[in-house]
C-alpha cells in the first residue's frame, strides 16, 4: 500500500480502518513509525552509553571508555 500510494504521490491516501472505525492517512502511520524508531535508537543509544561510558553523538576519540580506563588504573 505505501508503494502505492507514494507512487500516486498522496501520503493523505486513507488505510484499512481499526476495529473501532477509525482511519489513518498513510502520513500519520509513515509519523507514528518514524516517531517510534527515534524512541528505540534513543533507548540503544543509552544502553550504548551506559556500556561504553561515553556520552553524547561525537564523544572524543582519544578519551578511552569509562571502563577501559578505570581498569588500567
Amino acid at each position: 500500500m505505501a508503494a502505492e500510494a507514494l507512487a500516486d504521490g498522496d501520503l493523505d491516501r486513507l488505510g484499512s480502518g481499526w476495529p473501532d472505525g477509525q482511519v489513518a492517512s498513510l502520513r500519520r502511520l509513515l509519523i507514528d513509525l518514524i516517531e517510534e524508531y527515534a524512541r528505540h535508537v534513543g533507548h540503544a543509544d543509552l544502553i550504548r552509553e551506559s556500556v561504553d561510558g561515553l556520552v553524547g553523538e561525537d564523544p572524543p576519540v582519544a578519551q578511552p571508555p569509562a571502563a577501559v580506563s578505570a581498569a588500567t588504573r
